[in-house]
């Protein structure tokens, strides 16, 4: 992917420490414009604290960082309005329709009136929903719910936008699907996109460059190509990402992530 108009996510030293653990050490990432950037690690090594403080959620412990032309500390609200994020966990109004919850997240960024009804249907036709656009979402299928929630994240045309297990508990049907419309949003509106993702299937098949986190760390950065022939000619990313992580592996994360990432995943069932 050629960087023509610059870096989206560039950081620097950017940490995040809670009490004395370094959650987020000193991580330099850069982020180009209409990239497709997939960041990988074991459970705890940082990925969702990152991603919290790149959303404005977490304030930093040391470090700078610009997103989507905004300094991450001193303009965390002008930063909001040019991005969209998709959590892990569900984010959709059950007790919304499908056009309801678009409608609300189009009052949300303050996209004007005239444009509401327009923008709403454009995104219900690409996403696949115009014709459940009535039904409750509590209704919908955990593939139609990500669509759904997808689509929110993108009515006012971010910049950026950043998407933490896009495809967690998905069938394949389900996980092709939402690799379609990712591919779809990059082609139609040069959206820049970072995902957070444990299939390296999922890597493979939409991330111009991935980055591996461990321990806090952001320990390589390239291409699956590149970091696999840095392995070996019959490398996987599999193997790129044991040879890194190691027995974290196996070990990573407690009971509080185990919880977290089966109730997205039974949530989407």
């Amino acid at each position: 992917m050629s960087d023509t108009q610059g870096a989206v996510i560039d950081t620097v030293r950017l940490c995040k420490a809670f009490d004395r653990n370094m959650v987020v050490n000193n991580v330099d990432l850069t982020v180009n414009h209409g990239e497709i950037f997939g960041l990988i690690g074991p459970n705890g090594a940082g990925k969702s604290t990152l991603i919290k403080m790149l959303t404005t959620l977490l304030p930093p412990t040391g470090g700078d960082a610009s997103v989507a032309g905004c300094d991450l500390r001193k303009e965390p609200q002008r930063l909001r309005s040019r991005i969209g994020y998709v959590p892990q966990l569900l984010s959709a109004d059950g007790a919304l329709t499908g056009y309801e919850n678009l409608l609300l997240s189009a009052r949300l960024y303050l996209i004007p009136r005239k444009e509401r009804a327009a923008r709403i249907a454009e995104a219900l036709s690409m996403i696949g929903l115009a014709d459940a656009e009535d039904r409750l979402a509590q209704h919908y299928s955990g593939g139609m719910l990500r669509r759904l929630e997808i689509a929110q994240s993108t009515l006012h045309r971010p910049a950026l936008v950043i998407m933490d297990e896009p495809t967690v508990g998905l069938d394949p049907v389900a996980r092709n699907a939402i690799w379609d419309h990712i591919r779809d949003l990059r082609q139609r509106f040069e959206t820049t996109i970072l995902i957070t993702t444990h299939v390296m299937e999922e890597v493979e098949e939409l991330c111009d460059r991935v980055g591996i986190l461990h321990r806090g760390r952001l320990e390589k950065v390239g291409t699956p190509a590149q970091l696999k022939a840095e392995i070996g000619p019959t490398a996987t990313l599999d193997d790129v990402f044991a040879a890194i992580a190691g027995h974290d592996i196996e070990t990573g994360g407690d009971y509080g992530d185990a919880r977290q990432s089966r109730r997205s995943a039974i949530g989407r069932n």
